[in-house]
């Protein structure tokens, strides 16, 4: 273990994450040196999975932690490890049972999505927006969706919404929710 790759306890614990500084997401397991922290190959297995978003889209981004589980995207590279307060978009939650996409991801990405996306009528999405909950049938999975609401002829993706029990919650950020209901 180096200085320039992990921070660490004593000579003997496994490396732990620095929040100060975004790392690289380590390609395979095989190259994981942090335990906790997820690799490439299974966050794009997840969206794969989750999503049905094709890994090809992520071509070009590389994929960065800093902090506990918050995984940004990039479309470039840098050195790793970097000190630097922002490098791309927050991008995913993975510190939780249930890994969580962000706003921008879904924002960014989720036009690629063909699975767990929920289409939501003008009142609906608006509703989503105001960042209120509502009742919502749903034969999909249970979780995080990405929310569409068709625009200009296509669905174009609105944020992350979590359905459980019948119950669909808004994601929208406090500071990023707008009331468009009359």
């Amino acid at each position: 273990m180096s200085e320039d790759t992990e921070t660490s306890t004593d000579s003997g614990a496994a490396p732990e994450n620095d929040g100060s500084r975004f790392d690289r997401l380590p390609a395979t397991d095989d190259e994981r040196e942090v335990p906790s922290r997820p690799t490439r190959a299974e966050v794009l297995d997840w969206w794969a999975e989750r999503f049905d978003v094709p890994p090809a889209v992520f071509d070009g981004h590389t994929f960065w932690e800093k902090g506990s589980g918050k995984i940004w995207a990039y479309a470039g590279d840098a050195p790793s490890p970097i000190a630097i307060e922002g490098l791309g978009m927050a991008f995913l939650r993975t510190r939780r049972e249930h890994w969580k996409p962000t706003l921008e991801a879904v924002q960014r990405f989720g036009d690629h999505a063909d699975r767990n996306v929920v289409a939501l009528s003008e009142g609906e999405a608006a509703t989503f927006l105001a960042g209120e909950d509502q009742e919502l049938d749903w034969d999909g999975d249970w979780g995080y969706l990405i929310v569409v609401h068709e625009l200009a002829g296509e669905p174009e993706p609105l944020g992350v919404a979590l359905y459980v029990h019948g119950e669909l919650r808004s994601q929208v950020p406090k500071g990023r929710r707008r009331d468009f209901r009359d």
